[in-house]
């Protein structure tokens, strides 16, 4: 321990004695699996980029997430504590501004900060992520919600050659000074869908296929730092959030379950000028470690809140003396326990959460029936030894216990905004997400096994895609065998529901949608489902009531506003009708489709002169649409000024012959 100190200190003075402090790279790889890599022994050819760095860098055998979910995995990279610490759960729940983080400290150092993420699950302003921003001079995300027909890599997704392309924009223009970047591919997510020519050359193993093209997107932005001169002085870090189950288990994909397919991952770090490269750590780690190995590594102090330990004395060289005269590494006898947690199973589904405590030869999982696995002649946890070595299975529970009561955070837990939009935005990306605000089943429910349901978590996954592939059809069946095996799930009445409404079924979707609503009267998101598919059948009388209840309890959310505005032109309601144009306007002055609403039910309601001003901002925000005009031709018309109506007519009139130029409701914009 003193010569790993002794190291530390002399690395610590010659980043003193340097003329700036080291750049700061941070990789992060979405659902990739430890094995895949060939720098831990993978054969399969698919990472020669990262294979290359793991030579220059220090590598850690048996690394470990603190959690399978994206954010959450993250929360806990960023900010070097456990998520019961962080208490970012979940999608939509806000990261605390009292704990530390990595962009805000390194700020306070002089570090420029800049992030470029590949997935909407990581974009704040789309309220997902809420709170990652902080400290960052430049979080480049700008995600939108993808409407029928539009490419997922264009709406909320970005191929990984797309994010290392905007950040290396950056690093070519970035002011003076030490920077810190973080870089995360999100490509290996499911649906796997590499783009050519890995499509075709994995196409029996699409999810290689993605592994392979990050690897490709990963290369490039190496091979850049290194024409920038910025590789070799630099602190990079690479590594994947959690892994991905691949059926595994019986999980097709992750967030329930905490084996090693989702939880071991590949973490390399590389240290200025090449210190320690080649080393291989073979002591258990945590993805709540690599904060304060970062830290440490550029002379910057570790807050006192940070969880993890800095590894930076384990990538030393050196060895420690054993009193026999002998030489052994001190990580050999290095047994650090790893934590890890889901609460996923609970928020999606009202399953039992699950906690799994590494340590010694051993995985053990708390659950409704807990599991123990010796991982040293089981390394595929398949035979539960928890029945027949109770004593072991009762000492590792007591220690989970106690450590996660030790690590935990005393406040209460922020909870996830009421947000059906971001929701259905999440079903999309195979997440399930609900209000945390609302009623929640009983107590019984926590007594759910995941390992009992893990089918209807796989069947929800697939369903979501297909009905965000558009291919209702094919969703319809497994929604309603989903109902049958789940029918006090809120979940498959949703998505059967919209199904239907998007198919124009409406005396289907109707009583489906209301059974949502008697299972969750609390819930906004359901008010809305059932108000959104009545407004599109027509009946917007019977909508207005259910619409009314969604915009009092998510004001921000605009959708709603603008279809209760519609709702309450098309009974005559003018004024009300306006006043939600307004409310939009509040939050969003320059939006485009209510200015366009407002003006529109203004002219309606024979209120011409009231209409400009908003017709003509439209107009102006939207000079290639050609509505703006037409209705600014009916406001003329009315107040009599012919001139200008005819104007206003013939620009109307040249705009929509411009291919492409078709109508549009407010709402689609």
């Amino acid at each position: 321990m003193v010569r790993q100190l002794v190291f530390v200190v002399c690395l610590a003075t010659a980043l003193a004695g340097a003329a700036e402090p080291p750049n700061v790279i941070l990789i992060t790889l979405d659902t990739v699996r430890a094995d895949r890599m060939g720098f831990l022994g993978s054969k399969r050819g698919l990472t020669p980029n990262l294979d290359t760095l793991a030579r220059q860098s220090v590598v850690f055998n048996r690394a470990y997430s603190q959690v399978p979910l994206t954010a959450p995995s993250h929360a806990t990279i960023l900010t070097g504590t456990y998520p019961q610490f962080h208490q970012m759960s979940d999608f939509q729940v806000p990261l605390a501004q009292d704990l530390p983080y990595a962009p805000e400290i390194l700020r306070a150092h002089g570090y420029r900060t800049a992030a470029f993420v590949g997935s909407i699950v990581l974009d704040p302003k789309q309220r997902f992520a809420p709170g990652f921003d902080r400290g960052f001079d430049t979080y480049d995300a700008g995600f939108r919600t993808r409407h029928p027909g539009e490419d997922r890599y264009h709406t909320w997704e970005r191929r990984g050659d797309e994010v290392v392309a905007h950040a290396l924009v950056w690093l070519n223009q970035r002011p003076k000074g030490p920077f810190f970047v973080w870089v995360h591919l999100y490509d290996a997510h499911y649906p796997y869908e590499p783009p050519e020519p890995y499509k075709s050359k994995y196409a029996s193993a699409p999810y290689d296929g993605e592994i392979a093209y990050a690897d490709s997107a990963v290369g490039k932005f190496l091979s850049q730092l290194r024409a920038f001169g910025l590789y070799d002085n630099a602190v990079i870090a690479v590594m994947a959030d959690h892994g991905e189950a691949l059926g595994e288990h019986g999980e097709d994909t992750h967030g329930i379950f905490l084996y090693d397919e989702t939880i071991h991952v590949p973490l390399v770090i590389k240290l200025p000028g090449g210190s320690s490269a080649g080393k291989r750590i073979d002591g258990r780690v945590g993805l709540v470690d690599v904060l304060p190995t970062i830290l440490q590594a550029v002379g910057v102090a570790v807050p006192q809140e940070v969880q993890g330990e800095s590894l930076l004395g384990m990538m030393t060289p050196r060895r420690a003396t054993a009193e026999n005269g002998g030489t052994v590494d001190p990580e050999t006898f290095l047994d650090r326990p790893s934590y890890a947690e889901t609460d996923y199973p609970h928020r999606a589904y009202h399953w039992s959460s699950l906690r799994a405590l590494r340590t010694g030869k051993y995985l053990y999982i708390k659950a409704p029936r807990q599991e123990l696995y010796d991982q040293s002649v089981d390394p595929n946890a398949e035979h539960d030894l928890s029945a027949s070595s109770k004593a072991v299975t009762g000492t590792l529970a007591a220690q989970l216990d106690a450590f996660r009561q030790k690590t935990s955070n005393g406040k209460e837990a922020p909870k996830s905004a009421v947000d059906p939009e971001a929701q259905e935005k999440l079903a999309a990306l195979g997440y399930v997400a609900t209000d945390s605000n609302a009623s929640r089943p009983g107590a019984k429910d926590l007594d759910v096994d995941p390992k009992d349901k893990i089918e209807i978590s796989n069947l929800t996954n697939l369903a979501n895609f297909l009905v965000e592939d558009e291919r209702y059809r094919e969703a319809v069946p497994l929604l309603q065998q989903l109902i049958v095996q789940e029918p006090d799930a809120p979940v498959p009445y949703t998505k059967l529901g919209t199904s239907y409404v998007a198919m124009r079924e409406f005396d289907k979707a109707m009583p489906v949608l209301r059974k949502l609503v008697e299972l969750n009267p609390d819930s906004a998101g359901s008010h809305f489902q059932l108000g959104a598919a009545l407004f599109a059948a027509g009946d917007f009388a019977a909508a207005v009531p259910e619409l009314e209840i969604m915009v009092e309890k998510s004001p921000r959310w605009i959708q709603p506003h603008l279809m209760l505005a519609t709702a309450y032109s098309k009974i005559d309601r003018a004024r009300e009708a306006v006043t939600e144009c307004e409310k939009v306007l509040e939050v969003a002055p320059n939006h485009y489709g209510a200015l366009l609403l407002e003006g529109r039910i203004l002219v309606l309601s024979k209120h011409p002169e009231a209409a400009l001003s908003s017709l003509e901002k439209a107009a102006a925000l939207r000079p290639e649409r050609p509505e703006p005009h037409m209705l600014l031709a009916d406001a003329y018309v009315q107040l009599g000024r012919k001139t200008d109506a005819a104007r206003e007519r013939d620009g109307a009139k040249r705009l929509e012959q411009v291919p492409g130029n078709l109508k549009q409701s407010p709402a689609q914009r």
